[in-house]
């Protein structure tokens, strides 16, 4: 499966890339309070002096994952003149490949490495495929490609943000519900449940740097009478 990494451009120390991939997960408190994720990935197309660049993005949360992804691409335009690659893997970006696939040096596979790099998404991967059009267009030319290719493949693309949050199980008489709900539509909260029974519960996620806030805000709204309990600490995606 990882023999194509010989040909790849290497970035960073790969024995901490591989240490580090397996920390990218919802409980481990390593995890970068927020960065932007893929949700949905995309495929953008430009075309250059009659050559074809096809740029396809996919989510990939570890090397195995986006190896598997560009070997997939590969087989899929088997007869296109390259198959260039890029991606990173980890909530800080700790691994990073990219290569050129018979492309002049730098030319393909850096300046893709690059676009993602300035996109701030995390755990991406992205394919750039050329057919080749019968016009040579030099170093600059091509860096510009692919450049733009992938910059066209993350336009079709839907983002995320992935933030560090709580879970807060709010508790209220029904005289204040009222009170609560139009709070909740101040603020742009929308509880992931809510409980009616003696009393009502609503279960909210809010990111951490809100909790103090919001903790205060509800507790003022309802004269104190409000119940707050924090479940959990989790992580969770705002929609972009």
């Amino acid at each position: 499966m990882f023999h194509i990494l010989e040909k790849l451009c290497y970035t960073g120390k790969e024995s901490e890339g591989k240490q580090k991939v397996s920390e990218v997960n919802m409980g481990d408190t390593a995890v970068t309070d927020s960065y932007r994720v893929l949700l949905s990935g995309g495929e953008g197309e430009i075309v250059e002096k009659k050559s074809r660049f096809i740029a396809t993005i996919r989510k990939s949360e570890t090397e195995e994952e986006a190896v598997a992804f560009i070997e997939e691409m590969k087989k899929k335009y088997w007869d296109a003149r390259h198959n260039c690659s890029a991606f990173i893997i980890g909530s800080r970006g700790e691994l990073t490949r990219c290569s050129d696939d018979g492309e002049p040096s730098g030319t393909a596979g850096r300046p893709m490495l690059e676009v993602l790099t300035g996109s701030g998404i995390r755990n991406i991967a992205v394919v750039v495929t050329r057919y080749f059009g019968g016009t040579l267009l030099g170093t600059g030319g091509l860096v510009r490609a692919y450049t733009q290719a992938v910059k066209e493949g993350l336009a079709h693309c839907e983002t995320g943000i992935m933030r560090k949050g709580c879970e807060l199980e709010v508790a209220a008489d029904y005289n204040d519900v009222g009170k609560l709900q139009y709070y909740f539509g101040q603020q742009g909260i929308v509880p992931t449940d809510s409980i009616y029974a003696e009393n009502v519960k609503f279960i909210l996620l809010i990111p951490v740097e809100k909790e103090e806030k919001v903790r205060k805000n509800l507790t003022e709204t309802t004269c104190g009478k409000v119940k707050i309990e924090k479940l959990k600490e989790t992580y969770f995606v705002d929609k972009e």
